[in-house]
């Protein structure tokens, strides 16, 4: 298995081969937590606890026990999926989650979120309030205490207080608490007033009496997120938020979600409004006409509706559009919790309208509604779908895939009946529905037909003499394409492979900026052409993922500024000439090392100098000296510690690079920003990148000159 990397390339935080369950970000959060972990007694203690124990002996004493919210500041990619900003905005997601679940199950008609100046978010509902008298297991603590700072505690484990919720694993509002700077929590509760305050997750006061009160009642948490965990410039975003009210106002049609934000923070680009009550009769049908605005569509009227399932297991509402410039998103949500990765929810759906629109050709006689698929019927679909069920089962604690199996029958099921009756209704509508969604299927199937790896017609036209070096499989599956930079480097790569499914294609020097070239420039350029013609999918519009003749095309630079850069151009050329394969997760960056330590009979390998001291401090601390030599390029590392470090699958690292998706509102912008951060960076504006530098060199610690 390859070891997995943490990187944050120029379009974002890096992915590795393997997950972690740790985060690129928060270097020193994880520091220090690393150090907690693991405990390394010391020489006297060695002596003293077994008279013939070594300094690498390995005992109970090494054991620790994290107890309380530890885990989650020590880890806390494993709880909200990193500490980036998605994984900030994931607190405020689930502190509205727990109010959208009071006004789901009938007992909260309002909720309040502000953000103000200090970047402090409060959220705030009429609900029941969570509970503040002693708890039974302890009695010591309140309920609310327990709950602030106890993993797996909470009200929605059994049936009887939520029929349907999103919060499921007792996790959400303890993790928040354990991610905070500081938090308060006010509960109005039985006409009184409680207050207790919290800094990350600890309590710092008692729950105080805070006296009598009327017409007030649920719960209020104001929080600010902890710099420690975040960084020290992570800051709540107020269109993000905004979108988040937004799109649950939409979601349940009972609740009234007032927005706020202080206007010092808003910026002059940003159209979020100071203040804004969100409310919508209309549910799903609303929020999708206001998405498609004047966009034109195949059917006059969108297939919107609802349907209770059967023995009071829930309910689905959906609205499908199919715009004619098929511009499409899918965006699904389970108890109001988004689920950008789909899941069973989304499957029955498609199985839906994929059946019965199968079903409306055979009534009429059309044989070539045979051969559609769900991918013929919902490409191109703009697409929403919202379902209430009980005791709903995710992947993981962000909770962006739904895998409850029920779901997906009950889903399909009960819009099924729905969409026969929808094209019944309109067999104009219905007819032109099924014609496009067969224009979709023969394009898919002549694609399928067209699709040809050809390897050794893509290695004869190079006639590159060593250029590039070929692996022997016959199939993509499994195969690697190493770029490098330089012929001496590709000489050691060549050596260092595993001829059955590596490949090495050289590069001479920096290639071609393409972010400021011209289309001229890129025909001309014969690096970029020798790379082309080796991947074999073409570019830009001619671009086909099904044609790329490798699995995995992994970047190969040393480990320098020079190579950075290199790194970065490459990069940069397959963002704009072919973002598919990027999307389809096939570009990787190696990560060579630049040390070797050696000591005796151990050798042990270091990425930077952050990485070698760490080493110095841990593997060889106390060993006396240790021989250091740093690589000058992958030219001059010999080809069996190439292999060894950088090549071979067991030992490696590999950084996935990503690029945001385009399933949700917020992935949309982010992809965006990066198209902006991209032409700011490499394009051909350098005052740009003038005013990016000085901008941001505040923030720069090592200068590598």
């Amino acid at each position: 298995m390859e070891k997995s990397g943490d990187m944050a390339d120029l379009f974002g935080d890096g992915d590795s081969d393997t997950a972690t369950g740790g985060s690129p970000r928060s270097a020193k959060g994880k520091k220090k937590a690393e150090k907690t972990v693991t405990k390394k007694p010391s020489k006297k203690a060695d002596a003293a606890s077994s008279g013939g124990r070594t300094k690498d002996s390995y005992s109970a004493k090494d054991i620790e026990v994290l107890e309380g919210l530890e885990p989650v500041r020590h880890r806390p990619g494993m709880y909200i999926g990193g500490t980036d900003e998605r994984a900030l905005h994931h607190l405020a997601a689930e502190i509205l989650d727990n109010s959208m679940d009071e006004a789901v199950a009938g007992h909260a008609s309002r909720i309040e979120i502000e953000l103000d100046a200090d970047y402090q978010l409060t959220i705030r509902d009429n609900g029941r309030g969570i509970p503040v008298d002693p708890h039974p297991k302890f009695k010591d603590k309140s309920a609310l205490e327990v709950i602030m700072t106890t993993l797996h505690s909470g009200g929605k484990f059994g049936g009887d207080a939520y029929a349907t919720s999103g919060g499921l694993h007792g996790v959400g509002l303890s993790v928040v608490n354990a991610l905070a700077e500081t938090l308060v929590v006010e509960v109005c509760k039985d006409k009184k007033l409680w207050t207790q305050t919290y800094e990350r997750g600890k309590p710092k006061t008692k729950l105080t009496d805070g006296g009598a009160v009327s017409n007030r009642r649920g719960t209020t948490i104001t929080f600010l997120p902890d710099p420690q965990i975040f960084g020290a410039g992570a800051r709540f975003r107020p269109s993000t938020l905004f979108r988040m009210a937004r799109s649950k106002a939409y979601l349940y049609r009972g609740v009234e979600i007032r927005w706020s934000v202080d206007p010092k923070i808003l910026k002059a680009d940003d159209d979020t409004p100071e203040s804004a009550t969100l409310h919508f009769p209309g549910g799903l049908g609303d929020f999708l006409e206001s998405l498609l605005k004047n966009r034109k569509t195949l059917t006059h009227t969108p297939f919107a509706g609802e349907a209770t399932f059967p023995g009071n297991a829930g309910r689905v509402e959906w609205a499908v559009a199919w715009p004619v410039d098929e511009d499409a998103f899918f965006n699904s949500y389970c108890n109001t919790v988004p689920t950008p990765l789909g899941g069973t929810h989304e499957l029955g759906l498609r199985g839906a309208l994929t059946k019965g629109l199968r079903a409306y050709g055979d009534l009429i006689k059309n044989k070539q509604a045979s051969k559609l698929q769900a991918e013929d019927v919902v490409g191109g679909a703009d697409i929403m779908l919202s379902v209430f069920i009980r005791d709903p089962q995710f992947q993981g604690q962000t909770k962006e895939k739904l895998s409850t199996t029920d779901a997906q029958k009950l889903v399909e099921s009960s819009v099924r009946d729905h969409f026969d009756h929808w094209l019944s209704a309109s067999p104009e509508m219905a007819t032109a529905l099924l014609e496009h969604a067969i224009e979709r299927a023969e394009l898919r199937l002549k694609k399928r037909d067209d699709k040809q790896t050809k390897r050794q017609s893509a290695t004869r036209r190079l006639r590159l003499p060593g250029k590039l070096a070929d692996c022997a499989n016959n199939t993509r599956e499994g195969t690697e394409l190493f770029i490098v930079e330089g012929d001496s480097a590709g000489g050691s790569a060549k050596q260092a492979r595993d001829r059955k499914f590596q490949a090495i294609l050289p590069l001479r020097g920096k290639i071609l900026n393409v972010a400021s070239a011209t289309a001229d420039k890129m025909r001309a350029n014969q690096e970029l052409t020798d790379m082309i013609e080796a991947l074999g999918c073409g570019t830009g519009d001619k671009f086909m993922i099904d044609d790329l003749r490798y699995e995995k095309i992994i970047i190969m630079t040393d480990a320098d500024v020079d190579g950075a850069h290199i790194a970065s151009l490459l990069m940069t050329f397959f963002y704009q000439e072919m973002p598919g394969l990027i999307e389809e997760g096939a570009l990787y960056l190696a990560m060579p090392p630049l040390y070797r330590l050696s000591q005796g009979g151990k050798t042990m390998y270091a990425r930077d100098d952050v990485h070698r001291e760490k080493l110095m401090e841990t593997e060889f601390k106390g060993r006396g000296k240790v021989e250091v030599s740093r690589f000058k390029g992958l030219g001059e590392m010999p080809p069996a510690q190439l292999k060894e470090t950088t090549m071979a699958p067991a030992n490696r690292t590999l950084i996935r690079v990503t690029v945001p998706g385009q399933h949700t509102d917020d992935e949309k912008i982010e992809a965006k920003a990066t198209a902006r951060l991209v032409e700011q960076l490499m394009g051909k504006k350098p005052e740009l990148r003038f005013n990016y530098i000085q901008e941001h060199a505040r923030f720069v610690e090592d200068i590598d000159i």
